[in-house]
């Protein structure tokens, strides 16, 4: 094993890397590892966004590496291939619960009802294969106010971005443009991502969409400022600040904890770490820390009162087993 300083079980801190709606997560249950023992060393944990989170947890295995992976969307093919490539060896696919992309506005703001279709050809880039030219809501859908299309959201390396592509932008494309149903084929077929990357999923960067880095609360505050401003983030964030934020509604259905469960709002996801299954031996207080995770993503435990959506009971089971057993994920199940 080339663990260089991770092995016997070296003492160095347990390290995260990662999902910003994850990052709280994982931070209270670090909190709560170390408050079970003083001597132990605090756990690093880092917001630097899904796709970051997994080019550096797959950069390699040792004291140098992180030793979990925080996301707010799977990990892809291609991503754990590298893992491989640079010899990570096996990992565990944990998820630690639900959540919900959500868009949310200033209690001072105008209330907007969106659908899908409103938001794909409000923020991208080329819908049905033009330039964007729209720059109020009222451009976009003659029923809604003619206030100008402000939304603030999260970088590319985001996996919270990559979920509202995958939920929001691309259902909303193929209800505005029926011809993106065809290429939605297509691009299963290999023949013509790019067209379809180009005219359904490329959010515009003309300005009505606003890249406001991996700190949601850069988002929250942003909302305060601008009351016709719409936020895009995980629900904790919302919950967090629900005396002065609102959720908006997608298609009739607001963010709610249980709609996101009963799958009614649009932007229910999961949430996941991944774990490199030759540290947990190797980095002392890994396999408590990951224990330690599994009693507090019950419903009414710990993360739940932070904004976790608890996931359904045979959800969390599995994961404990993942955990406890240390059962590798099956990379034929990735995409």
């Amino acid at each position: 094993m080339a663990l260089s300083a991770c092995d016997g079980g070296a003492v160095r801190p347990i390290r995260a890397v990662g999902s910003s709606t994850v990052f709280p997560f994982t931070t209270a249950v670090a909190e709560a590892f170390v408050n079970q023992d003083k001597r132990r060393a605090a756990p690093v944990i880092e917001s630097i966004g899904s796709g970051a989170g997994f080019r550096a947890f797959c950069e390699g295995v040792g004291s140098q590496y992180p030793d979990i992976a925080n996301a707010s969307r799977r990990m892809k093919r291609t991503e754990y291939d590298q893992c491989q490539k640079n010899s990570v060896g096996e990992i565990l696919e944990v998820q630690i619960g639900l959540d919900g992309v959500v868009l949310a506005e200033s209690n001072n703001g105008p209330k907007l009802k969106l659908s899908r279709k409103d938001l794909y050809l409000a923020l991208a880039a080329n819908p049905m294969g033009k330039p964007n030219t729209a720059k109020t809501w009222h451009d976009v859908n003659p029923s809604l106010p003619a206030i100008p299309i402000y939304v603030m959201g999260p970088p590319s390396t985001s996996g919270t971005r990559d979920a509202f592509i995958e939920l929001m932008m691309e259902p909303g494309c193929l209800a505005a443009w029926p011809e993106a149903k065809a290429k939605a084929k297509a691009i299963k077929d290999g023949h013509d991502p790019a067209k379809f990357q180009d005219a359904c999923l490329r959010i515009r960067d003309d300005g009505p969409y606003v890249d406001k880095g991996e700190n949601d609360n850069l988002i929250v505050q942003g909302l305060s400022q601008n009351p016709n401003a719409i936020g895009i983030f995980g629900y904790s964030y919302l919950e967090e600040n629900i005396d002065r934020l609102h959720g908006t509604e997608i298609e009739g259905v607001g963010p709610t904890n249980n709609d996101i469960v009963t799958g009614k709002y649009p932007g229910g996801r999961p949430l996941y770490i991944y774990v490199k299954k030759r540290h947990i031996k190797a980095v002392r207080g890994m396999q408590d820390f990951l224990d330690l995770y599994a009693t507090m993503w019950k419903p009414k435990g710990e993360l739940n009162k932070r904004g976790l959506i608890a996931a359904p009971t045979d959800v969390q089971d599995q994961s404990a087993k993942i955990i406890a057993e240390g059962i590798a994920l099956d990379p034929a199940q990735l995409h």
